[in-house]
């Protein structure tokens, strides 16, 4: 299967460069191009891509509208944000907008690649701890966490909120497993379960409704 991609960002050299790499993959074609946010949106209408891949800062509608209007109208699509470590607090907004995920616009090939069929196959883009520290950098400059919402968490069993307490905590899969002395297959039911029950789409919103209601704070 191919993962269709379409590329949002106004500059063409790096929409050039990323698009070298990623058709330089035998599962991966970039089906469109965008040098805006309102293009991407109107070219993902037309174009159906698996994921987009946009910048935050754009002429027009920026990548974090545009993300909000991409999973609106394209449930199935899913976003990856460009970004640096100086736009960190956009990277969360754009998470909550409904994103799948980040990448920085310098990574290695080899992280932009992963990145992007970790997305496809429905997961978060970077490795959780990573997640967790961004998450631990940007939250400072949020307002503080609403008050846990008691009747979304009742829907957890315990041991789905001690799964999604470690998610929140930066642990992957495997130290869950080892930490609750299940199986790495067991905790992957459990976050399944999850994401259902509670209607998120991915790892990174389960980190992000951690925080919302207080399960976890900033380190």
């Amino acid at each position: 299967m191919t993962v269709r991609i379409l590329l949002a960002d106004d500059q063409p050299l790096l929409r050039m460069g990323f698009a070298m790499v990623l058709n330089s993959q035998p599962d991966l074609q970039v089906v469109g191009e965008a040098a805006d946010g309102g293009r991407a949106v109107a070219a993902a209408l037309e174009l159906r891509p698996d994921v987009v891949l946009t910048d935050i800062r754009m002429p027009g509608m920026d990548g974090i509208e545009a993300c909000r209007e991409l999973v609106t109208v394209l449930p199935s699509c899913r976003v990856v944000i460009l970004t640096t470590f100086g736009l960190d607090e956009y990277v969360f907004a754009a998470l909550r907008a409904g994103a799948s995920g980040f990448l920085l616009k310098d990574c290695p090939p080899e992280e932009l690649l992963a990145g992007i069929r970790a997305v496809a196959d429905g997961d978060a883009v970077m490795a959780p701890r990573i997640t967790r520290r961004l998450l631990d950098t940007v939250v400072h400059h949020l307002p503080e966490a609403a008050a846990p919402v008691h009747q979304d968490l009742a829907r957890l069993t315990d041991r789905e909120r001690e799964v999604l307490e470690s998610v929140a905590g930066g642990l992957a899969n495997a130290e869950i497993a080892g930490k609750l002395q299940v199986s790495e297959a067991t905790v992957k039911t459990h976050i399944g379960r999850i994401l259902h029950k509670l209607e998120l789409r991915d790892r990174v919103q389960m980190v992000i409704f951690a925080y919302d209601t207080g399960i976890v704070r900033p380190s």
